[in-house]
C-alpha cells in the first residue's frame, strides 16, 4: 500500500500544532498521522510531517498552509521500506572508546572486550550513531582514564539512558537519569533492565533538575546533559549549582557553531571549559567546577 506524506515548516511552534490540528479534523482523506518538530540546526524553524494511505488533498493543504502561514507543502509518495532490513543497516553497532553500542539484532556481534551497551532505541534519542551521543561517550572514558571518580552522577535528557549506563559500568555510585519526555523515561528504564542495571539507575520523568529526588541526590561529580543549545543554556546556572567542587558537566547536542555561545552561558556561571570535541557537524563541551 502506498503512503503519501506532506511536509511544510513554519516559524513557530503554535502555528505548527495549530496547523496539524487543522489538517487532522478538515483533511479528507484524512491523515494516518501527523507531527510536530523542531528542527535541529539553529534555524528556530518547526517542520510538520501528514502521512496518508491515499493521495492527500493538495489544494486543501495549500489553503491551509496560507491560512496558518506555513510555506507550501512539499507532497511525495514514500516508497515502501524493509523496516528490519533498515534498522539493521541505519543501527550497525557503535564503538565509543571503552562502550560497544548495539541492538539486539546484532547480539552475536559482541566483541570481547570493550564494554558492550544493548540498546533498544524505539523512541527516545540515544543510539551512540549521532555525532552528540557520540562525543559524550568518547568524553566521559577520556574523563574516567584521567581519574574523575564522581561520588554521583545525573543524566539530564536521558533518552535511552545509554550515557547513564556508561556511568554505572565506570563507577558504583548513585546514578539518576531523567527526561522530560514520558516515553522516553519509558525506553531508559527498559534499557536499563535489558543490560542488567536495574536497582543501579533510577529513571524519572523531570524537567532539568526540577525533581525532589534529583535535589536529595545532589551535589554531582559528573553531569550529562545532551539536549540542545537553548535548554543548555537555561540550565548553565542550575547545572553550576548542582556540580559539586571539582565536578565536571558533560554538554551535547550543539551544532559546532552554537559551541561558544554555550561555553560562554557556563563561563558566566562561574564553570571552565575542560575540553571540546568536534565530530561532523556536532559539538561536545566538558566543563569544570572549580574548587575554590
Amino acid at each position: 500500500m502506498p503512503t503519501y506524506s506532506a511536509l511544510t515548516t513554519l516559524t513557530a511552534k503554535e502555528a505548527a500544532d495549530a496547523l496539524a490540528e487543522a489538517i487532522e479534523a478538515r483533511m479528507d482523506p484524512e491523515p494516518i498521522g501527523v507531527g510536530v518538530f523542531e528542527i535541529e540546526d539553529g534555524s528556530g524553524l518547526w517542520e510538520l510531517g501528514a502521512f496518508f494511505t491515499e493521495a492527500p488533498d493538495e489544494a486543501g493543504l495549500a489553503l491551509l498552509a496560507v491560512v496558518h502561514g506555513a510555506r507550501p507543502f512539499t507532497v511525495s509518495e514514500v516508497p515502501e521500506t524493509d523496516w528490519v532490513a533498515k534498522v539493521r543497516r541505519d543501527l550497525a553497532p557503535v564503538q565509543a572508546g571503552r562502550f560497544f553500542l548495539y541492538g539486539s539484532h546484532d547480539a552475536d556481534r559482541v566483541p570481547e572486550g570493550p564494554v558492550p551497551l544493548l540498546i533498544e532505541a524505539s523512541m527516545a534519542f540515544g543510539t551512540g550513531h549521532h555525532g552528540t551521543t557520540l562525543g559524550c561517550l568518547r568524553a566521559v572514558d577520556r574523563l574516567a582514564e584521567a581519574g574523575l571518580a564522581p561520588d554521583a552522577v545525573a543524566d539530564i535528557g536521558c533518552g535511552t539512558a545509554v550515557l547513564a549506563m556508561a556511568a554505572a559500568h565506570l563507577w558504583q555510585v548513585p546514578i539518576l537519569a531523567s527526561d522530560i519526555d514520558p516515553v522516553a523515561v519509558e525506553v531508559a528504564e527498559a534499557n536499563v533492565a535489558a543490560n542488567g542495571l536495574a536497582g543501579r539507575i533510577r529513571c524519572l520523568e523531570a524537567a532539568g533538575f526540577d525533581h525532589p529526588e534529583l535535589a536529595a541526590a545532589a551535589p554531582y561529580g559528573l553531569i550529562f546533559a545532551n539536549i540542545l543549545k537553548a535548554p543548555l543554556i537555561a540550565l548553565a546556572p542550575d547545572i553550576a549549582a548542582q556540580l559539586a567542587p571539582g565536578g565536571i558537566a558533560i554538554l551535547s547536542g550543539l551544532l559546532n557553531e552554537q559551541a561558544d555561545e554555550v561555553a560562554a552561558a557556563y563561563s558566566a556561571a562561574g564553570l571552565d571549559l575542560e575540553g571540546a570535541e568536534q565530530i561532523g557537524d556536532w559539538t561536545t563541551l566538558c566543563v569544570l567546577k572549580g574548587r575554590g
